[in-house]
Parts: structure tokens; C-alpha cells; sequence
């Protein structure tokens, strides 16, 4: 049986007014010892989290000025 998880998502919404909105949300770090317990796949988790923050937050900030724009 195979099991997933989401670790980062980013998602460009509109609803039914046509109102768009961002979202994004990381896997939560204070949980990474619960739920992995391979010290080499906790620091893989890690980085790959602290990464997406560098590279997906500017891009959400600013997303959400030229919305708030508009």
C-alpha cells in the first residue's frame, strides 16, 4: 500500500464572484520527528521545506500585492 503526503501546496484560487485568492501551506516542522523517523529523511524534509520558504513565499507576497491591486 503506498501513502503520500502533502509536504508544500500552493494553489491560485477564484470563487464564484471571480474573486482570486492564494494559498500556500508547508508540511508543519515541529511534526517531522512524529511522522518520520529516519534522521537522514528528517533532514531531507527539512531542507526541502526550507527551500520551498525561500522560493514560494516572495512569490505568494507578491501574488498577493497585485491582487490586492487590482
Amino acid at each position: 500500500m503506498k501513502k503520500e503526503g502533502n509536504l508544500i501546496s500552493f494553489k491560485v484560487l477564484i470563487d464564484e464572484k471571480g474573486l482570486i485568492n492564494t494559498e500556500l501551506s508547508f508540511f508543519p516542522e515541529d511534526q517531522i520527528k512524529k511522522v518520520f523517523s529516519d534522521p537522514y529523511t528528517q533532514n531531507y524534509i527539512r531542507t526541502i521545506l526550507r527551500e520551498g520558504h525561500l522560493k514560494l513565499d516572495p512569490l505568494h507576497l507578491y501574488l498577493e500585492k497585485q491582487l490586492q491591486a487590482l
